[in-house]
């Protein structure tokens, strides 16, 4: 693979946590939408899930739809990964979501010398396996 090569999807096996926190997450996933809790407290967005709000500690979360648009507010290429399973090059990036929060993700379908901050990214979704859908990121039109 070149510089110039679209970033893929991994696939292989794909560490997760899922629990009961996280199952409206990853259900959303399932169902091609991207999901985050919102506080009915203060306002404030929390990712990942929690049971209390992370600015005012309140327990009245609910969960909503996001928009899956963002920018690029850190990242990296990988060409050495930490595990065998991950097939090189793959780019994790800190995606900061229009709703205003910040998600760990991967680019994919965007040349690694084309990835920037502050570049403006949507959501696409990959099926894994029948029970673990993952968001990924690409450039926005």
């Amino acid at each position: 693979m070149n510089a110039a090569d679209p970033l893929r999807p991994q696939t292989g096996a794909v560490p997760h946590a899922a629990g009961h926190l996280s199952a409206p997450f990853w259900d959303g996933c399932r169902s091609e939408e991207l999901r985050y809790q919102r506080c009915q407290g203060c306002g404030a967005a929390n990712f990942p899930p929690t049971e209390h709000c992370r600015y005012c500690l309140s327990a009245h979360l609910i969960w909503l739809p996001s928009t899956g648009e963002g920018e690029i507010y850190s990242w990296t290429i990988v060409y050495r990964p930490v595990t065998a399973e991950f097939e090189p090059p793959y780019a994790p990036a800190i995606v900061t979501l229009d709703e205003g929060y910040q998600m760990l993700t991967n680019l994919i379908d965007v040349a690694p010398d084309e990835v920037a901050i502050g570049m403006w990214v949507r959501v696409g979704f990959r099926v894994l396996t029948d029970d673990l859908t993952l968001p990924y990121f690409t450039r926005s039109p």
